[in-house]
């Protein structure tokens, strides 16, 4: 599991890669907040291009960071997840860019 944050435009971007469960969901969600809450940034992208397995940890990853965008009066973008995921996230009312 690997995440690699960057900016884009106002938005900070998640690149994550491997896979989210309950071992790595932690440390994902720690590297997520921290260079949100360091950056000030009001728009946080989740991009899981890279992401080959995900739990429901990874759907308490999404939400969490949800509800901490939403808090910090921003927004949250979930996009390029794998055809795999999809269905889950769906489920969850997770909404896909």
């Amino acid at each position: 599991m690997q995440v690699t944050m960057r900016e884009e435009g106002d938005a900070a971007v998640a690149m994550i890669s491997g896979e989210i469960d309950h071992h790595t969901a932690q440390k994902i969600r720690t590297e997520i907040d921290d260079s949100v809450l360091e950056g000030g940034k009001t728009r946080l992208i989740l991009d899981f291009s890279g992401v080959t397995f995900m739990d429901s940890s990874g759907v308490g990853l999404i939400l969490g960071r949800r509800r901490l965008m939403e808090g910090l009066g921003g927004s949250l973008v979930v996009r390029s997840v794998p055809q795999s995921m999809r269905r889950l996230m769906a489920v969850a009312g997770i909404r896909i860019k």
